[in-house]
């Protein structure tokens, strides 16, 4: 279950952001696919969480947009996180059109429960 936050510079069209939240948690759900937890392509409530915020006045930046993406660690998915992380960007870009952008993909150790 990966978590996403979008942040974003305040000259980022309101109407980019659409398309971004579109196709983010498909995109996400295939980079951060694996054999522990495999991707059906049928994201169901709780599958993905995905925020969005507008860089505060203290808030330093030098890019557009950042997506930082947090999954749980699996041996499977760290060995190849660089080449996770590299095709994440480039799908988004090939998606989005975005260019000023970057991708902080990131495994902690971490525990998920939910309501069902």
């Amino acid at each position: 279950m990966p978590l996403i936050e979008v942040t974003y510079a305040a000259h980022v069209p309101e109407s980019a952001l659409p398309a971004l939240a579109d196709v983010l948690p498909h995109l996400v759900s295939i980079a951060v696919e694996c054999p522990e937890e495999p991707y059906d392509g049928d994201l169901r409530p709780g599958d993905v969480e995905m925020r969005f915020r507008a860089l505060g006045p203290f808030d330093v930046s030098g890019l557009d947009v950042v997506i930082e993406v947090r999954s749980k660690f699996f041996e499977s998915r760290a060995k190849n996180r660089q080449d996770r992380a590299d095709a994440l960007h480039a799908a988004l870009e090939a998606a989005t059109g975005l260019e000023n952008f970057g991708v902080y993909l990131t495994f902690p150790i971490a525990a998920w429960a939910q309501s069902q």
